[in-house]
């Protein structure tokens, strides 16, 4: 076997250089054929545009020319590429585990599994709704604290709690050993008076913390005073870039708070550490690390500090909004893309909230399996063996591009307005949260964003997971939203109208002609109908108006809908409407929604109530069937 030498090889050499122009015209082509309406005819690959979450757009094709001038290297200003020179090669990320339980034996017991089975370090929720300040101790009795990193999150008692683990630290290091570096103290007055509203006490609070990183950074190296918390804003449906100028606003007023306590600016950047939502959506989960990186340093650069000061140290956490309740298992699959991307976009601790984390306090199995997901995509997946995999990827990088300069001007708005304390005092932070997540509201109804398990695929005879109820974290501030919310709300109503009445809300499918002409609506209304809670009865022998009367009155369902082929619609719509209202339907609907209006009010005249397609608010119909067929809001 001759093998052919490797020099000049080159793959295309003997296919013609395709150009862009080329691209487009081929995209004009199949558009033309297949009907679709193209917003810019002299952009034909405008019609394959899709809109993100603050309006960025992503084209079909990204090409050389949109991957910018250079970006610098893994370590060095402006950090897009990663906050140190090695990446995560060296050792991973921090695989951190999150605690809120309020007893210290249980806390204890957890926290000794997580760290003998991988966790790398400890996230624990201590004060007001976690786990006593007094107990901490208790709670930490057998962790080594010279190996395992702690970070508090104590609210408004960080003072306290900060306190307590110091003493810790303290007693360690009289024994003679060096306890372990990138502890965090958790103090984030401003992400407090976020959720709680209590925008009273955050200036008193401010100072506290301030001294306290005054004191950690003459006394403590590695140890970190402040988190700057996205995730109060991501819960309460921020957009990436929303969060990110949140971020930067919020850092902005505590390096303020830092150098008017006396310290340099250096000093100040290296007392904080960031904390961001990471999502299924892995494309922005990874341009947004990689942006907050570049505009943190850029704000750095602007206030004097040294290039290196401007690295930032980042915690990505799975993103809550994107637990659901329904079907918990999918979560897992969720928490693993989501890990896959904080990975890619270089964070340097990741925490995966168990999959059961919505419903109440995770069993053991659930934190094995969250723990886990990092340990597979580091050791079996080799995922820390690349530094920035994502870099040079020309969508990547024009992703990182947008998302930089919408969460600059969000963060300029902010600063605008008098800096963060007065945005979030004064309701603008809450007013664009909330504008942002009724836009993705309407997605969520219309399942343009779809919830596999819940507004696509649901079951509706899956055994409830239970739990033991959390601990009520505080509230009173911004809102705390899922992305299953509303559809949640329905099925709880369709399991309280089960309780009481021993069978679920039922939705009469009349499917005409054979099973090749009504199979596709079929199973898109059924689908439709489970996400609300709704039994789907479907009887395959409905040949007519007499058949379909017949089996509506057999099924017990008082609504019902129409389900076949255009052709067999014009045929026979109307006479079977008119025979399921004669035999006592409430509401008849029809799936799909005929192009001629002359036929749609054929159909309605003769009885249909409501056309059923895809792109409809599912929410919006989900709630009036409920309401028609009788089921307590």
């Amino acid at each position: 076997m001759t093998v052919p030498p490797e020099e000049g090889l080159s793959l295309a050499e003997d296919f013609p250089e395709a150009t862009y122009d080329q691209w487009q015209q081929l995209v004009s082509g199949v558009l033309r054929k297949t009907g679709a309406t193209v917003p810019d005819a002299s952009v034909p690959e405008s019609a394959l545009t899709t809109t993100l979450a603050d309006g960025i757009e992503v084209r079909p094709l990204y090409t050389r020319r949109d991957g910018g001038g250079a970006r610098g290297f893994p370590g060095f200003a402006p950090f897009t590429r990663g906050g140190r020179a090695e990446g995560n090669a060296a050792r991973g990320w921090d695989i951190r585990q999150r605690h809120t339980r309020t007893d210290a034996g249980g806390t204890r017991e957890a926290v000794l599994a997580d760290l003998e089975n991988g966790v790398t370090s400890l996230w624990l929720t201590v004060g007001t709704g976690g786990l006593p300040v007094a107990e901490l101790e208790r709670a930490l009795e057998g962790v080594y604290l010279d190996l395992a990193p702690v970070a508090l999150d104590a609210g408004a008692e960080f003072g306290a709690a900060a306190a307590e683990l110091l003493r810790l630290r303290e007693r360690l290091e009289k024994d003679g050993t060096q306890p372990a570096p990138d502890s965090l103290l958790g103090a984030d007055p401003l992400g407090h008076a976020a959720r709680t509203g209590a925008h009273e006490t955050a200036p008193g609070l401010r100072q506290e913390a301030a001294q306290l990183a005054a004191r950690c950074a003459n006394r403590y190296p590695g140890l970190r005073t402040y988190v700057v918390d996205t995730l109060p804003y991501h819960e309460a449906g921020g957009t990436p870039a929303r969060e990110l100028g949140c971020a930067l606003a919020t850092g902005v007023a505590y390096l303020r708070d830092m150098t008017e306590a006396g310290l340099s600016l250096e000093a100040a950047c290296g007392q904080l550490e960031f904390r961001y939502a990471a999502t299924a959506d892995q494309f922005a989960t990874i341009a947004a690390l990689r942006a907050a990186r570049r505009l943190w340093s850029r704000v750095v650069q602007a206030c004097g500090g040294p290039a290196h000061a401007g690295a930032q140290r980042q915690h990505a956490v799975t993103s809550p909004v994107m637990m659901t309740r329904r079907d918990p298992w999918v979560n897992m699959l969720r928490t693993t893309v989501a890990t896959l991307a904080a990975g890619v976009g270089g964070a340097d601790a990741v925490t995966v909230l168990p999959f059961d984390e919505a419903l109440g306090l995770p069993d053991a199995f659930a934190r094995r399996i969250a723990r886990n997901t990092s340990t597979i995509l580091l050791e079996e997946s080799h995922l820390a063996g690349v530094i920035d995999p994502a870099g040079g990827s020309w969508y990547v990088e024009a992703l990182t591009d947008e998302l930089a300069r919408t969460a600059w001007e969000h963060f300029q708005e902010i600063e605008g307005a008098g800096g963060m304390a007065t945005a979030l005092r004064d309701g603008l932070v809450a007013e664009r949260l909330r504008a942002g997540w009724a836009e993705r509201s309407g997605k969520l109804a219309r399942r343009s964003e779809p919830i596999t398990g819940v507004s696509e695929f649901p079951l509706l005879d899956e055994r409830p997971v239970e739990r033991e109820p959390a601990p009520v974290r505080p509230g009173g501030g911004l809102p705390r939203v899922r992305r299953d919310d509303a559809y949640e709300a329905l099925r709880a109503r369709s399991d309280a109208h089960l309780a009481a009445t021993g069978e679920r809300p039922k939705l009469f499918l009349a499917a005409l002609g054979p099973a090749a002409a009504h199979t596709a609506r079929v199973s898109f209304v059924a689908n439709l109908a489970r996400a609300g809670g709704i039994e789907p009865v479907h009887d395959p022998v409905t040949v007519d108006a007499s058949g379909a009367a017949d089996a509506f009155r057999r099924s017990g369902a008082s609504v019902a809908c129409l389900c076949s082929g255009d052709a067999l619609y014009a045929e026979q719509a109307a006479g079977v409407a008119a025979a399921l209202k004669a035999a006592g339907a409430a509401r008849v609907l029809l799936a799909g929604k005929p192009k001629d209006p002359e036929l749609r009010a054929e159909f309605t005249g003769a009885g249909v109530d409501e056309f059923v397609h895809a792109g409809g608010d599912a929410v919006a119909l989900l709630t009036s069937l409920l309401d028609r067929m009788g089921v307590d809001a």
